[in-house]
Order: structure tokens, then sequence, then C-alpha cells
């Protein structure tokens, strides 16, 4: 039997209750659908541990994971902690740390669930995003200097590398190349940054000629959000920056009907360290404790990380017992239904045990 050491980190908001969700998902998935076993040890870190030590995580927090096969994280932030402290204590140091330079989001309407976009059903989007993960705008180089004066001044600044966009340009390419359509839009804004955005196209071209069995173009970002609403059937494989994907992913999410159903995978392609797999719908304290945060999002993330350490075939049982879930109407609110995050997990491992949904 395949063992796996995962590494939870459910940290903040509504992330204990959807990563508490996924762990029972995983569990009967691999009582009933696969011939793995799950070994899974928690990490309290977060906002709480920050309060208490002044620190996300320990010094040495990259050290302790680095010895699980994936990391799956609920979310990160809290109303009382800066926002730039909470991301960049915890969920950047990983990714940057690990290199995950792929943040991979796959977007589709899961049955049962309306888009708002309209006579948009299941099968009318079907997007993956792919995002740079690992530089661009979220670099963390800038500075402010004469902090409180008139002329006080802040920069950030943009990193752009060769080999950051060529790697993750080959990554995008690849994917489209395995997807049906082959189809890939690379995601720009070079009329206004002119420097790091045009070494972004340039690269893009020349990557391109690598995959002569891939149709591909060229949007520009402000564009990019008119034809994903107007036009979804259009786009199949999408790769942008860091900035520019974040905030495209968050708007793919809600055309699907809902962040509560988003999942996210920060990989890193080559393996030499553990990838991390979380839902992208934050760590929304206004529905916290509350019993009504949608799991959904977190089973397609790990099947995602079922995926990745090469569970295909589980990954597919989760991701059919999760549309035959949502396809009975078995919705938290977010979604238009009235089920607890408890009542759409017991349905789940019900479809994936093979007994009643209902």
């Amino acid at each position: 039997m395949r063992e796996y050491k995962i590494a939870a980190i459910p940290a903040d908001g509504i992330g204990p209750e959807v990563i508490a969700a996924g762990l029972q998902v995983l569990a009967t998935l691999a009582e009933r659908c696969g011939d793995f076993s799950l070994v899974v040890r928690t990490f309290d870190w977060g906002s709480d541990y920050y309060r208490r030590t002044g620190a996300m995580m320990p010094a040495d927090g990259l050290d302790q994971l680095n010895a699980f096969d994936a990391i799956f994280f609920g979310a990160v932030g809290a109303p009382d902690v800066p926002d730039h402290v909470t991301l960049w204590g915890l969920r950047l140091p990983i990714c940057q740390g690990f290199d995950q330079y792929a943040n991979v989001r796959p977007t589709r309407i899961l049955p049962g669930i309306t888009s708002p976009l309209r006579n948009c059903g299941p099968g009318d989007l079907d997007w993956v995003i792919v995002r740079e993960n690992s530089e661009g705008e979220y670099s963390g180089h800038g500075g402010r200097a004469h902090k409180g004066l008139p002329e006080e001044v802040g920069t950030e600044v943009a990193i752009f590398t060769r080999v950051g966009v060529t790697r993750i340009m080959r990554y995008a390419f690849r994917l489209a190349q395995a997807r049906p359509r082959k189809l890939l839009t690379v995601v720009t804004k070079s009329n206004a940054q002119r420097h790091g955005m045009v070494m972004w196209d340039e690269i893009a071209a020349e990557v391109a000629r690598e995959f002569p069995d891939v149709a591909w173009d060229k949007m520009l970002v402000d564009a990019m959000t008119v034809r994903m609403t107007l036009n979804p059937k259009s786009l199949d494989t999408i790769v942008a920056t860091n900035l520019h994907a974040d905030i495209l992913s968050d708007l793919a999410g809600a055309l699907a009907g809902s962040l509560g159903v988003a999942p996210t995978a920060n990989i890193d392609p080559e393996r030499r360290y553990p990838s991390m797999f979380e839902p992208i719908h934050g760590s929304a304290f206004d529905i916290a404790g509350k019993g009504i945060a949608n799991p959904v999002a977190t089973f397609w993330t790990a099947a995602q990380m079922l995926d990745h350490l090469g569970e295909r075939q589980a990954a597919a049982c989760l991701m059919q017992a999760v549309e035959r879930v949502t396809g009975a109407g078995i919705l938290t609110p977010d979604v238009g239904g009235v089920a607890t995050t408890q009542a759409v997990t017991d349905a789940v491992c019900r479809a994936i045990s093979g007994t009643n949904i209902l």
C-alpha cells in the first residue's frame, strides 16, 4: 500500500472547518477508492500562532514541511492582523521557499450550481488558469522612505526574469497541449508596462514555437475580463502574471458560481519540494464558526493533490462524488442551498462509499 505524508495547515477563519471536511473525505476515499493511505500531521500555524509568538510560523517551518509529500492548506488572514503580515508570514514563504512557481486554478461550472452568466451552464465554462507564482508583482522588492512626511514614497518592484517567465510559459503550453482543445491565451499588459511585460510577450512567442500543435493568442488583462464574461467558450487554458492571474482567477470562481468551489494547486513541477494545495476563498471570517462554509473548493483541491501524488483514479472518484452531490442540490448557502458544511461533507462521503447521498 502506498503511504503519503500530508502536512495540514488549517490556519485561519473557515480554514479549520474546510480542512477538517477535506480530511474526512480523504479518509473515506483512501478506504474505499484507492490502494493508499494518508498520514496527516496538523500544524497550528496562522494568526493564533502569531498572537502567541509574534510569527505566523516558526523559523524552521520550511525544514519541518520539507519532510512531507504534500501540504494541505486552509486559509490565512484575520481582521486584527495586517494582511501583509499574514500573507508574507505564512503562505508566500512556503510558495517561494519551495519554488512552487506554477499556481494552477481549474474553473468549471459544476452540476447543480448556477453561474451568474446568462445561458451558461456545465460545459460552457471549462478553464485552467496558470498563475506565475514566484516573481512578478509579488516579488517583495521595494520599500518606503520618508514615512509620514509629504515626500513619503513607496515602491513595489515587479520582477520578471527570463528563467521565471520561460518556465511558466512552458508549463502553460504543456498543460494546454494535454487538454482536448489545445488552446492557450497569454494575458499581458505590455501596452502600459513596457519593460517586464514586453519581455513576457516576447518569451511567450519564443516558447510557442516549441508547441506547434497548440493554438495561442494574446490578450490585455483589462480586455480579458470582458472576454471571460461575454465569451467564456472562447477560452480554455490561460497563463498570466502573479497579480493578473490572482485577480482573474477570483473572477473565474465567481463566474462559476462562487469562490467556495474554486481550488488551487501551488506546484513545484520539478518535484524537488512538497507542493501545496489550498482553496482560494480565503479565511472568510464573516461566516467562520457558522458551519456553512462551502467545502467543495477544498474537495476539488484535495483531488488536485491526489492527482499530483499519482492517485488519478482516486482523484476522479472524488470529483465524481462531488458532482453527484452538487447535482442533487446538496449545496451550501453561497451557491443557493441550505446545507451545512458537515451535510455536504457527509453526502460526498456517502457518494464515495456508493450509498444513498440523500
